[in-house]
């Protein structure tokens, strides 16, 4: 793992760098501090840029982790019971927010889903009462299964980050590292062909998220919901490999994917890959001020299973999503600097 531990001279400055910010817009969700974040991001502190930018460019590990940032859990308050109740009022813990947001702009460009959480750029992942057993995210009494973050959709993000606020019952997060694989045992020939039907995961459903109340984004979303549930209608066949053949990227989501018609050789191969991912899966458990940054080309991930109270207490983190090549989307993007993917 790629760590760096934030000292109490790092939490100063962090504090001083996000002040300005904080002070100058009311949310996190303002468009005008997602596009200054890259900018506002060079202020960080020199070695948090250099860490994060060899994490960018060497790839030492599939998981890059600060750990250390100051949370005070009093201010923090109650865990939502929805991430619904976050909605516009001013977060308790906006100056985290805006360190994460900066972080995450020092790698890329963050972005949203208009089929997902209304549309936000940072969500809100917690416990919902009545997800209990639904393979997404705001599930808990069921493990959320490993996967590639949205590995159905041609503008899936290079990483999903997670910025930890509580975690009471040490609740852990699964990860899988492309590089404990071992890949000479496994058919790679077969996993770079397109020969692979992956559909679209639950959390992008429209019955897990409610109308904006806008009629334009709405029509929008009403344009994805459709497409996405043509993709379930009529699968499209991709490889699960990608990249160096030696040292491969790698997109998969086993839970959401559609095993009838598959040669037999690719079903063998998925087979034996998901068999090595399943040894290889390792429990992070992230701590209060913990963020990190998991490469989604590189790395599967997904959520040990907890009980939860639904009393204020419950496990609560912050997440984005991150990615390199913000013009790859722009034919689902309304404008240029528009972040949200319709």
């Amino acid at each position: 793992m790629h760590h760096l531990a934030l000292t109490p001279d790092d939490n100063e400055a962090v504090l001083a760098v996000v002040a300005e910010p904080a002070a100058a817009y009311a949310r996190i969700e303002d468009p005008e501090l997602i596009r200054r974040a890259p900018v506002l991001a060079r202020t960080l502190p020199e070695h948090i840029l250099e860490f994060l930018e060899r994490f960018r460019v060497d790839e030492p590990s599939a998981l890059c982790l600060i750990s250390g940032l100051d949370i005070d859990q009093q201010r923090l308050g109650p865990t939502p019971r929805h991430w619904h109740e976050v909605g516009e009022r001013r977060s308790p813990s906006f100056p985290q927010e805006i360190f994460f947001l900066l972080c995450a702009s020092v790698l890329g460009d963050v972005f949203g889903w208009s089929t997902q959480q209304a549309g936000r750029i940072m969500h809100d992942v917690l416990p919902i009462e009545g997800h209990e057993n639904y393979e997404i995210g705001s599930n808990s009494l069921q493990h959320l299964s490993w996967h590639t973050e949205d590995s159905f959709h041609p503008c899936r993000g290079d990483y999903v980050a997670l910025m930890c606020l509580k975690n009471p019952d040490a609740v852990a997060t699964t990860v899988c590292d492309a590089a404990d694989l071992d890949w000479s045992a496994l058919d790679t020939e077969a996993l770079f062909e397109p020969e692979f039907t992956q559909m679209p995961d639950n959390s992008h459903l429209p019955s897990m998220d409610g109308p904006t109340g806008d009629a334009t984004v709405d029509r929008l979303r009403t344009r994805s919901f459709d497409l996405i549930r043509s993709w379930n209608d009529r699968p499209i066949k991709r490889p699960i490999l990608s990249g160096a053949r030696d040292d491969p990227y790698m997109a998969l989501d086993p839970y959401h994917m559609k095993l009838d018609g598959w040669p037999e050789r690719s079903l063998r191969a998925f087979e034996a890959l998901c068999e090595q991912i399943e040894v290889n899966l390792r429990n992070v458990s992230l701590r209060p001020g913990d963020t990190v940054f998991i490469d989604n080309f590189r790395a599967v991930h997904g959520r040990r299973s907890f009980r939860p109270r639904y009393d204020g207490s419950d496990r609560w983190l912050k997440r984005l999503n991150v990615t390199r090549n913000l013009r790859g989307s722009r034919g689902w993007r309304r404008t240029p600097d528009d972040r949200v993917i319709y």
